[in-house]
């Protein structure tokens, strides 16, 4: 089968494509026929070495397809299932083996598409949105990259609980995409300080929590976007990862709360991860949640997906779609 592997960290043509044999399950496992395959920051971050792992580095944090296989003492997911997953590194291929603890049975209205559009990003905004700060009518977030892929999701999620969303975006095109997913503002950081354009849109309070993606040139602002007792949640690295700072730095802020989440420790149980994936799949299915896919790309191509997504050159979700 074909397979994307690192064998040493560095930009997008350290990827290479490579042939590698068809993996088998073992106990406890299934093997998925990948149809679509979701491509996400963190595959640059483990790409780059900012996330570690032994060479040569497999990438791919989700993907949908066929189950061509089980292993034994597999319950619940049998062959020829329409599955998706997220949370196992590997499936920038045409095969992956995957624990069937990870592995989610697709309605039958959905796509592979939409399902490996929809896995890690949509749970990511589900346990934003649901658990780390469980939004309520009356609140107001601060989203910053609204109109990305995350970003429109967490404002879609975030409008069905009731909270007023501030979005940001670089261009009036992005902004305009941000306002369809439900943001009621959106400001565009490149014409002013997006803090106190908060500032102004609070009538000084500042926001309840930030939901932060883009890491390093943002954090700081973010903070001073919060109100009193607000809550700092950087989830991604886009610009670099955040620098240190005093813990000091919050008190003088405002007393404020400062996260730093992760899909995994939202999903910890199965029961977990088939509540927060059922809930995205199924609102997905039925309309309630949009998805946005800005481009495909044939597995080969994967360099210039990770060139675009890197650029902030698109807007919505990049899939790789092998075979």
């Amino acid at each position: 089968m074909k397979q994307i592997l690192v064998k040493e960290c560095g930009g997008p043509e350290k990827m290479e494509l490579v042939e590698v044999a068809k993996p088998a399950p073992g106990p406890g496992q299934v093997l998925v026929k990948l149809a679509s395959i979701g491509v996400n920051f963190i595959d640059i971050y483990f790409r780059i070495g900012l996330y570690k792992a032994p060479a040569p580095v497999s990438l791919g944090m989700e993907g949908a397809g066929v189950v061509e296989a089980v292993g034994e003492g597999v319950e619940g997911v049998k062959t020829g299932d329409r599955v998706a997953y997220c949370m196992v590194r590997g499936s920038y291929a045409e095969y992956a083996v995957v624990p069937a603890a990870q592995i989610v049975v697709l309605p039958a209205a959905l796509d592979f598409q939409s399902a490996s559009a929809a896995m890690l990003q949509g749970m990511t905004a589900h346990y934003l949105t649901h658990s780390t700060y469980a939004l309520k009518p009356g609140d107001t977030c601060l989203v910053h990259a609204a109109a990305g892929g995350t970003g429109g999701l967490i404002t879609q999620m975030a409008k069905m609980r009731g909270a007023r969303v501030i979005g940001t975006a670089s261009t009036r095109e992005k902004a305009a995409l941000a306002k369809a997913s439900g943001a009621d503002e959106v400001i565009l950081y490149t014409e002013c300080e997006f803090d106190q354009e908060v500032k102004r849109l609070t009538g000084g309070r500042g926001v309840d929590v930030v939901y932060d993606s883009v890491g390093a040139s943002t954090f700081m602002r973010s903070l001073d976007s919060l109100k009193p007792r607000g809550m700092m949640v950087t989830f991604g690295n886009a610009s670099g990862a955040v620098p240190a700072i005093e813990p000091l730095l919050l008190n003088q802020k405002g007393s404020l709360y400062l996260t730093r989440p992760a899909l995994a420790h939202y999903a910890t149980t199965r029961e977990e991860l088939l509540a927060r994936a059922n809930d995205v799949l199924g609102w997905v299915a039925s309309g309630k949640l949009k998805l946005r896919i800005g481009r495909t790309y044939p597995l080969a191509h994967v360099a210039q997906a990770h060139i675009d997504l890197a650029g902030r050159a698109t807007t919505g979700k990049l899939l790789l779609i092998p075979g």
